[in-house]
C-alpha cells in the first residue's frame, strides 16, 4: 500500500485511546492523516476504531476519486475539503465526546471554568447547522468556511460532534480531551 507507516502507528494509537475515552463509537467517528499536498489516509467505513490495522485505513487521490471513495468513511468529504483548505492540517479527528455533544445542545459557546479549559481553550464556540435533513451535503462547506473564518482547531457543532486538526496528532487528541473534562466538569458542577 505504500502508507507511510509512521501515520498508520500514529493513527492506531492515537484513535484506540479516543475509542477508549468514548469519543468515538462503534462505527462512528472518523481519524486521517495527510500523506501529500493532494493525498490523505482515512478510516474505512466499517472500521470499529478501537482495532485500527493498515487494512482498516485507505489512502485516497483529492484529484482521482476512483472507486476507493465509496470504501471510506462517511465523513471523508470534510476530511477532504479541510486538506483542500486548511494547508496546516495534518491530521483531522470527527469525534462525538459524549459531554461536549450534550453541552453544545443547550449553549453557543463553551466557557471552561477549569484550569486546564481555560489556559488552553478559553473558550469554544458552538456551531448550529440548523437543520440536519441536509446536513451531510452542506457539511464539508461550511465546516472548511468556520475553520477559515476562525482561529481555532476545534468546531463543536450542535448535537453532531466534534471536527478537529492539528499539525501534531497528540496536540490534536489533547485538545479534545481538555474540551470533553471542561464540559464534564461544566455539567457536574451545575449538579451542586
Amino acid at each position: 500500500m505504500g502508507m507511510e507507516k509512521h501515520l498508520i502507528e500514529d493513527i492506531k494509537h492515537i484513535s484506540l485511546s479516543m475509542f477508549n475515552k468514548n469519543f468515538f463509537g462503534v462505527y462512528h467517528g472518523s481519524i486521517s492523516a495527510r500523506v501529500s499536498t493532494r493525498s490523505f489516509i482515512i478510516n474505512k467505513a466499517e472500521t470499529i476504531l478501537d482495532e485500527v490495522t493498515e487494512n482498516s485505513l485507505i489512502r485516497l487521490d483529492c484529484q482521482r476519486k476512483d472507486y476507493r471513495w465509496n470504501s471510506a468513511s462517511d465523513d471523508v468529504e470534510i476530511h477532504e475539503k479541510l486538506y483542500q483548505t486548511i494547508s496546516s492540517a495534518k491530521y483531522i479527528s470527527f469525534t462525538m465526546p459524549p459531554y461536549a455533544t450534550a453541552f453544545s445542545l443547550n449553549h453557543g459557546k463553551v466557557i471552561p471554568r477549569d484550569y486546564f479549559g481555560k489556559k488552553i481553550l478559553e473558550e469554544v464556540l458552538i456551531y448550529d447547522p440548523k437543520n440536519f435533513d441536509d446536513w451531510h451535503e452542506r457539511a464539508p462547506h461550511e465546516i472548511s468556511q468556520f475553520f477559515q473564518k476562525n482561529d481555532t482547531h476545534l468546531l463543536l457543532i450542535k448535537g453532531f460532534g466534534l471536527i478537529s486538526y492539528d499539525r501534531d496528532i497528540i496536540e490534536m487528541a489533547k485538545k479534545v480531551s481538555i474540551l470533553e473534562n471542561s464540559c464534564r466538569l461544566l455539567a457536574l458542577s451545575s449538579f451542586s
